[in-house]
């Protein structure tokens, strides 16, 4: 691991998140064996429904041999941008959005993997988080026939190339899973696939959405480019900003605008507005 260069971008997610919707954003600290790390959240307070939580996340950690572009800079880039487009939003909801520490190995999946230790905290407060998206690798496309790949038994039903985002959930998610698509259709024209598997299926537990489910929040999905089922620079030292397609990413948070809207109780966004 490599701890300042962790903290080094804590900060500057950090300062991302308070300049977008422009309100404070809490540290959230715990202690690893590297030292000090922290879970960001800046919240947008439900004018309605102040009690109804949906809570967007990102990781910002990467795996220590790769810049992280793809994983997880992208989703953390949707992320503040979301903050920007939601300032002085009044959804009758509450929306915090949150960057996530340590989700990469070796804390997937432990005690010390950041949205556990958040999840866990919010159980354990009695929050009502009545929706969560993990925001999971959003920015590597190839259009090329044979470009995606899947686990097996799933290649029939989707598409062969690698051009659209996917909406990732367990059975018990499947509601959520099909309104986020749905609001994501309706808003903009970009392809989108999604499913709502048993978590034995490899890949639908991959983030930070499992942590929910996990602390007993099951309406919890992932929206992702697919990661390594398309892109083989996941996790490797090629994983690099140029490799990313950013006009798509760009439509791909238009369309998570619209869900995270939909998700709060709140109207469609508007092309002005951006």
């Amino acid at each position: 691991r490599h701890p300042a260069a962790l903290a080094t971008a804590a900060r500057y997610v950090e300062a991302g998140l308070a300049a977008g919707p422009g309100r404070p954003v809490p540290r959230h600290t715990y202690r690893v064996e590297a030292g000090e790390v922290a879970n960001l959240e800046v919240t947008l307070p439900g004018a309605a429904e102040p009690a109804a939580i949906v809570v967007i996340g990102a990781h910002y950690d990467t795996v220590p041999t790769t810049p992280g572009a793809d994983d997880n800079a992208s989703g953390v880039a949707a992320l503040l941008e979301l903050g920007r487009r939601l300032k002085g939003a009044k959804l009758p909801k509450t929306v915090r959005l949150v960057a996530f520490t340590n989700e990469e190995p070796p804390f997937f999946k432990t005690a010390q993997m950041g949205s556990v230790v958040y999840a866990r905290a919010a159980a354990a407060a009695g929050d009502r988080v009545v929706a969560m998206v993990s925001l999971e690798t959003l920015g590597y496309y190839d259009p090329r026939p044979g470009s995606q790949t899947y686990p097996p038994g799933l290649g029939l039903l989707y598409p062969d190339r690698g051009d659209y985002l996917a909406f990732v959930g367990n059975t018990g998610s499947a509601a959520l899973v099909t309104s986020a698509v749905e609001a994501f259709r309706g808003a903009v024209d970009f392809p989108a696939e999604s499913i709502a598997a048993p978590a034995f299926v490899t890949g639908v537990d991959f983030s930070d959405h499992w942590s929910f489910w996990q602390a007993g929040f099951p309406q919890a999905v992932m929206v992702t480019d697919t990661a390594f089922m398309r892109n083989r620079h996941y996790h490797e030292p090629t994983d690099t900003p140029e490799r990313l397609d950013y006009a798509r990413l760009a439509r791909v948070v238009d369309g998570l605008e619209a869900v995270v809207r939909r998700l709060a109780g709140g109207a469609a966004p508007s092309a002005a507005g951006h």
